[in-house]
């Protein structure tokens, strides 16, 4: 049975364990990252597995793209490397990062009806500020003096629907959205339906 998967378009979450489509991309990042950390570490595949309490087929299935693990599988593989969960399931990040409501990779659980989708790690020395934006149409909030260098902003969207971002890349979010982009350069908020909110984490280096 296959955990690792997109999640049902509209949201919904089924409340029963089911094979899903894998998600290659994030198949391959997980092959990617586990060979790296594998040898960042000096361990053979036969250790790892030990370690990790899992059949040396399985490890090895993982780290040629062809395996689909679980929360549970993830998680004994990030503690027997001493690594953050993140490391194994975060691709490389462009300047802007947007993760759509009804996009992006869900680890499911072997356990329960209970999915989980890392949409930003916290970086090694990071301090992040979290807030609860409210706002209506009209006039755009314009960041005219923007952050120190280095400073990044997250924003997932609750309700209503914005545009947000870089002035000269501003993305249109809807509930449940999520972005990511530079906050030292100049950035806006607008939003564009009554009764606007979101979550906002500003990340500090």
């Amino acid at each position: 049975m296959d955990f690792f998967a997109e999640r049902p378009s509209g949201g919904a979450q089924s409340s029963e364990q089911e094979p899903t489509i894998s998600t290659p991309d994030i198949i391959t990042t997980i092959a990617t990252s586990l060979r790296r950390e594998r040898e960042r570490a000096g361990l053979s595949l036969t250790e790892l597995a030990r370690r990790a309490k899992l059949a040396k087929s399985t490890l090895s299935q993982l780290e040629s793209g062809t395996g689909n693990p679980s929360v549970e599988t993830l998680w004994a593989l990030s503690l027997a490397l001493r690594v953050p969960f993140s490391r194994l399931v975060e691709p490389p990040l462009p300047p802007v990062h947007v993760i759509r409501a009804d996009e992006g990779p869900y680890t499911r659980s072997e356990e329960a009806p209970y999915g989980v989708a890392l949409l930003s790690p916290c970086p090694p020395g990071a301090r992040r500020d979290l807030f609860r934006i409210v706002a209506e149409p009209g006039a755009p909030r314009l960041t005219t003096t923007p952050h120190q260098a280095g400073v990044r902003e997250h924003v997932v969207l609750a309700e209503g629907r914005a545009l947000v971002g870089p002035v000269d890349a501003t993305v249109e979010l809807d509930p449940g959205d999520y972005v990511c982009y530079p906050g030292d350069t100049q950035h806006i908020f607008e939003a564009l339906a009554p009764g606007t909110t979101a979550v906002m984490i500003i990340e500090q280096t």
